[in-house]
C-alpha cells in the first residue's frame, strides 16, 4: 500500500519543510520566467522573497479558468518549447481548451503520483489494469497508463467507449482493475 516510503512517510515537518522548499522554487520559477505571473504578482506587491514557507502560500493570487483560457495556448509555459515532451489539453466545450505542457520531468512526477494513488488503492505489479479512460488530450488516460507502469501492473490500455468490447475484453484477460470515469464504470456494471 506504501509505493515511496520517502516521501509517503515522511515526518510532519519534513513534509513542511519539503512543501516549502518546492513552492519557493515554483514562485521563483514563475516570477521570472512568466510575464503572466510576473505581473500578477507585481499587482500585489508580491515577490519571490516574499515567500518563506509553505503557510506564505495564502499570499499568492489565484489562477481561474478565465486566466488559463486568455493564456491559450502556450501563454503560462514556462520553459522552453525544446524541454516539451508532451502537451494536454482539456475539451474546449466552453471555450479555448486549457492547455497543459509536460517536460520529461513533469511526466514522472505524474506517473509517480498516479502510481502512489493505484498503489494505496490496493494496486500491485501483476495486476491487469484496464484503462477505460480516453487516450486523447485528456490527461488522465495517459496518467493512468504511465502510473500503472511504474507500479509493474500490465496495461490493457482500452480507452473509452466499445462498451461490449470492454466487457468482454475483461472477462477474458482477467482484468483486476478499471480506470475509468465513476460514470462509465456504472454503465459497464
Amino acid at each position: 500500500m506504501i509505493y515511496n516510503a520517502k516521501y509517503e512517510c515522511m515526518s510532519r515537518e519534513d513534509m513542511r519543510a519539503l512543501q516549502s522548499e518546492r513552492l519557493k522554487r515554483t514562485v521563483k520559477v514563475c516570477y521570472e520566467k512568466s510575464p503572466f505571473y510576473k505581473k500578477k504578482f507585481d499587482e500585489l506587491g508580491i515577490t519571490p522573497d516574499d515567500i518563506k514557507s509553505i503557510d506564505d502560500i495564502a499570499k499568492l493570487p489565484f489562477t481561474t479558468k478565465h486566466d488559463l483560457r486568455d493564456e491559450y495556448p502556450f501563454g503560462l509555459q514556462v520553459v522552453p518549447q525544446d524541454q516539451v515532451v508532451r502537451i494536454h489539453a482539456s475539451s474546449g466545450t466552453t471555450g479555448k481548451p486549457v492547455v497543459d505542457t509536460y517536460t520529461k520531468n513533469d511526466i514522472e512526477m505524474w506517473a509517480e503520483g498516479v502510481a502512489r494513488v493505484m498503489s494505496a488503492g490496493g494496486v500491485k505489479a501483476g495486476d491487469i489494469v484496464q484503462n477505460s479512460y480516453g487516450y486523447g488530450l485528456f490527461t488522465g488516460g495517459l496518467g493512468a497508463h504511465d502510473g500503472a507502469a511504474k507500479l509493474g501492473a500490465v496495461q490493457l490500455p482500452t480507452s473509452a467507449g466499445k462498451t461490449e468490447k470492454q466487457i468482454m475484453l475483461m472477462q477474458d484477460f482477467g482484468t483486476t482493475v478499471l480506470c475509468c470515469t465513476p460514470s462509465y464504470g456504472m454503465r459497464l456494471a
